[in-house]
């Protein structure tokens, strides 16, 4: 995959995953670059040894999924030299490789797992820690800081004159 010149966008579907795409958009004009939207998928391990694999199952759903996802993001207007690619294997890792050489990575903070109140969820928190390539994590349900505290701020909110 080569994603030189390229803004990645990791899409699972999730609201922060359009909003993602959105960005992208936003954002790929201005780094004179495309965007590149990619939807990874995995056959679930719960299931290694006792249920067939039915992988273009999995594999349909993930581009169901990402043409859904692209669908909600730009109606029928889709940015001009957009590309997709579903990819096999754990997202945290497939995206992270995906990022190498690009000019950025963008994914969402869908945080859906156990801990609550979490700032990352695990693919956004690895991605943020192993990406080669700036990594924006776009935030959609109003958790996020709208404020900037910097050290030595002692708590005060700055971000108005």
């Amino acid at each position: 995959m080569d994603t030189a010149g390229k803004v990645v966008v990791g899409v699972d579907g999730s609201e922060s995953s359009v909003q993602a795409l959105r960005l992208a958009a936003r954002l790929a004009p201005a780094l004179d670059t495309r965007i590149h939207a990619v939807a990874c998928w995995d056959f679930p391990q719960m299931y290694a040894g006792y249920v067939p694999p039915d992988f273009a199952a999995f594999e349909e759903s993930a581009a169901k999924t990402l043409a859904e996802a692209i669908a909600k993001a730009f109606g029928p207007d889709a940015p001009e030299g957009m590309s997709q690619e579903l990819v096999r294997g754990p997202a945290p890792a497939k995206l992270v490789d995906a990022g190498a050489g690009a000019a950025m990575l963008v994914v969402g903070r869908r945080g859906h797992g156990g801990f609550l109140g979490m700032h990352l969820g695990s693919v956004s928190s690895a991605c943020v820690s192993h990406a080669d390539c700036p990594v924006l994590v776009v935030h959609t349900d109003g958790s996020h800081r709208t404020h900037h505290l910097w050290k030595g701020s002692k708590g005060q909110d700055h971000s108005q004159p």
